[in-house]
């Protein structure tokens, strides 16, 4: 088995690993035992249940609180949990706990899952990621249980608080409040938003920039990938919650209703949000065209790497803002911070880029065909397509409508999105390391 999986680079050990997991998750999520009633869900939609979750999604085409038992809830965090850490580091965990050595292969996996630019003090980062992740899930869980305790028996309340901490730092967006609400009920309740804001935020920002901010009272430093991070986040959150909360003031089946301080929260809460999480407090389909629109910018863009959300990250992003604002000013090196950005960085960001794009193109297309019979209007398939791309999980409404091409097309999706297609790319096709040759220069008119 070892030397079977030698032969396979980290990005093939990635996509199979995963692949494995949505299947038991698909086999257990069927069983009748992990059903409220009945003899069990319909294969396809535990296979989409079960994908969403190792993908950390959220897009649901049943729903998670009525229909499924305790059995298959818990089954759903486990794969949300095993899905947000990745199966590599939970293998490493058990290996460390063990007492046994991890190889340079599996340093190599490591890498290639968390997203880190080296192998250098990996198994160091991978303690720190499973201690803040118990610090932050644990609570978030105990300050949302102590909140719905007022609403619900203390069990219950206990159970509640950190399902939905487990979901939110997982920026994963499965929920138990029914009936395919989200947290729309919870829309004027400021502490729970707040709450679930700073879940959504720290598990989109990446362990990386975690781990530096931990460290800075040794370092008194912060790297250019964190400041980046942080600077990005934050112009994206400021502007995204300025331009919801302008776009909805007046709308009267979201921010209309609300109290002041009620709108300046739920406006901060769907602008975090769509970076990842999937969960919302304002009713999706209610919102105004121009909201969507904007919810489908920042599904796109995402969160930021090393994290659990998806997107094309918020760090290449910003370098494609930089290269374009570089070639508009005449400057030759994209800088932040008193810092070049290599090339290298630059052309990998415009590929992710330009292949995102291309998902979200050929999966719209894909969701016209299979749903025309519905007859759902573009924006709404563009929006459920973004959204699967990037491993958000709002939607429009439409996904628990799909049919069974429409299952298949966006679980496809979604597995693309958590693995991320250059990881995919790499697994399917091997790559010249070194290039033994160039061709003569050549010159196109280009604009």
């Amino acid at each position: 088995m070892n030397r079977f999986r030698k032969r396979l680079n980290p990005p093939t050990v990635l996509v199979i690993g995963f692949g494995i997991i949505i299947l038991i998750g698909s086999f257990l999520l069927s069983l009748p035992v992990a059903s409220k009633s009945g003899p069990g869900i319909p294969w396809i939609d535990a296979f989409f249940t079960a994908t969403s979750a190792t993908c950390v999604t959220g897009l649901v085409v049943i729903d998670t609180g009525h229909s499924f038992s305790l059995f298959g809830q818990l089954v759903i965090l486990s794969l949300i949990q095993v899905g947000g850490l990745g199966f590599i580091t939970f293998a490493t965990l058990f290996a460390i706990l063990l007492g046994k050595r991890v190889s340079f292969q599996d340093r190599l996996l490591l890498q290639e899952s968390l997203n880190n630019l080296s192998v250098d003090g990996i198994i160091k980062l991978v303690k720190r990621i499973i201690i803040f992740t118990i610090i932050i899930e644990t609570v978030g869980g105990i300050l949302l249980a102590i909140s719905f305790a007022y609403e619900f028996p203390i069990d219950r309340a206990i159970y509640y608080g950190f399902y939905h901490s487990i979901s939110s730092f997982n920026n994963a967006g499965f929920d138990l409040m029914g009936s395919f609400r989200s947290f729309t009920n919870y829309a004027e309740h400021i502490y729970v938003n707040l709450i679930l804001c700073v879940l959504i935020f720290l598990g989109g920002i990446g362990f990386i920039v975690l781990n530096e901010v931990y460290e800075y009272r040794k370092t008194k430093r912060f790297s250019l990938h964190t400041k980046l991070v942080f600077m990005t986040s934050l112009i994206l959150t400021i502007v995204g919650t300025v331009l919801i909360f302008c776009f909805e003031f007046n709308n009267p089946q979201t921010l209309q209703p609300l109290s002041m301080a009620d709108k300046i929260v739920s406006s901060l809460y769907q602008a975090i949000s769509p970076r990842s999480a999937g969960s919302n407090t304002l009713s999706i389909p209610d919102l105004t065209q121009s909201t969507l629109f904007l919810l489908i910018l920042l599904m796109f863009i995402g969160a930021s790497p090393g994290s659990f959300g998806g997107g094309i990250k918020t760090s290449t992003f910003a370098v494609l803002v930089g290269a374009v604002w570089a070639q508009i000013t005449g400057k030759s090196d994209v800088s932040f911070f008193k810092r070049r950005i290599p090339y290298r960085f630059i052309y990998r960001s415009l590929t992710i880029a330009t292949i995102a794009i291309l998902i979200i193109i050929i999966v719209t297309m894909l969701l016209t065909i299979s749903e025309q019979h519905r007859k759902v209007d573009f924006l709404t398939i563009l929006f459920e397509a973004t959204s699967a791309a990037n491993i958000t999980g709002l939607s429009m409404g439409l996904t628990p409508h799909l049919s069974f091409a429409g299952k298949v097309i966006i679980s496809v999706t979604m597995f693309i999105g958590r693995i991320g297609p250059l990881t995919i790319a790499f697994a399917i096709a091997s790559r010249r390391r070194n290039n033994l040759y160039r061709y003569p220069e050549g010159k196109v008119m280009i604009g």
